[in-house]
């Protein structure tokens, strides 16, 4: 445990220094850009080893798909012509296109074709566009300084019932809550995490000087939320690895496993953090 809260500081802690450092390189914010490039390389590489080599496409083929839908953020930057869910989309069809013509261009004999496109397209998706509608958070309101705390909020709420599960499972679970998939979480572990969410917004509303219109009772709710939705993509990250027979992404972190292993949950708490928000920004724009 003592290892586990260690490595999860300094975590934290250098998440922390990115985010401030970011704040001020605005408009381009090219330490989101080479963080995400990095998730997206490293991310996908050990997605890919979870799956056997029969069907595993080549590494650069998924990884250069997932870094042009990540890319693809910063479009609307450049040119102004377009909007970044256009940019993404068309991205993305690019790297279907693409993937489709490399299958064609390889193929020999029956066998793995659809398998491998598959896991092309599904890396773009779970990495590519889902990291994508993180990095929108830098752009869901017009200040550098909110921004920051937006994007911190889709980390360390889903990290946080993360956390507390972990403390709250160790210390009161009884009662499993998925035996299959996660045999390690409770529901005990659950309550502890949504708690410790709920707390971690609270925390951040008021430190930042208010970030949610209705207060308090926001921020707690969306902690909440956020929290439960980010146990849904530890779940989902967890019914990936154990259909490939494995117990973490790698072993590149101690205590953590694979980088994967890290950024799941945000992953899928990014999506319900940036909905949230922009709708909050379309309400409220002088926000």
């Amino acid at each position: 445990m003592r290892t586990r809260i260690i490595i999860g500081n300094l975590l934290a802690a250098f998440t922390i220094a990115l985010l401030i450092g970011d704040r001020y390189l605005d408009p381009w914010f090219p330490i989101l850009f080479v963080a995400l490039g990095f998730i997206g390389v490293v991310a996908t590489r050990e997605l890919l080893t979870l799956f056997p080599a029969v069907i595993r496409p080549d590494w650069r083929l998924a990884v250069g798909g997932v870094l042009l839908v990540m890319v693809a953020n910063w479009v609307p930057r450049l040119t102004g012509a377009v909007s970044w869910s256009e940019a993404v989309l068309g991205a993305f069809v690019v790297v279907l296109l693409v993937a489709i013509l490399v299958e064609m261009a390889r193929f020999r004999e029956p066998g793995g074709i659809v398998p491998r496109l598959g896991l092309v397209v599904f890396a773009a998706a779970y990495l590519g566009l889902l990291g994508s509608v993180f990095a929108q958070l830098r752009w869901v309101t017009p200040d550098a300084y909110r921004s920051s705390w937006l994007l911190a909020l889709a980390i360390f709420i889903p990290k946080g019932a993360d956390t507390g599960a972990y403390f709250a499972g160790r210390a009161f679970g009884r009662h499993k809550m998925s035996p299959v998939l996660s045999p390690k979480k409770t529901w005990e572990g659950l309550v502890g995490g949504l708690a410790w969410s709920a707390a971690t917004a609270a925390g951040f509303d008021y430190l930042a000087g208010g970030l949610f219109g209705a207060g308090i009772m926001e921020a707690v709710a969306f902690g909440i939320v956020v929290g439960a939705v980010g146990v849904l993509g530890d779940l989902a990250e967890s019914l990936i690895k154990r259909d490939g027979g494995a117990k973490d992404a790698a072993n590149r972190i101690p205590e953590f496993g694979g980088l994967l292993d890290v950024v799941d949950s945000v992953l899928f708490a990014a999506p319900v953090a940036y909905l949230w928000f922009a709708l909050s920004q379309h309400l409220n724009p002088a926000r």
